[in-house]
């Protein structure tokens, strides 16, 4: 019986993940995560750069 109730969890949580990636998949939602971040990480870079270009320079 307890076998059974862990196969049915199991079952229900692939079934939801593969919901969540057909959702993420119609909507194009990664592409929009990564299009959003863009600004974020190129602030990131910038950053490193101007730090990796300040230690070359002392």
């Amino acid at each position: 019986m307890i076998a059974l109730k862990v196969i049915l969890i199991i079952l229900a949580v692939v079934f939801a993940l593969f919901l969540l990636s057909l959702i993420i998949y119609f909507f194009n939602l990664d592409m929009k995560f990564a299009a959003a971040m863009t600004p974020v990480m190129n602030k990131y870079y910038d950053w490193q750069k101007r730090r990796r270009e300040k230690g070359k320079k002392e």
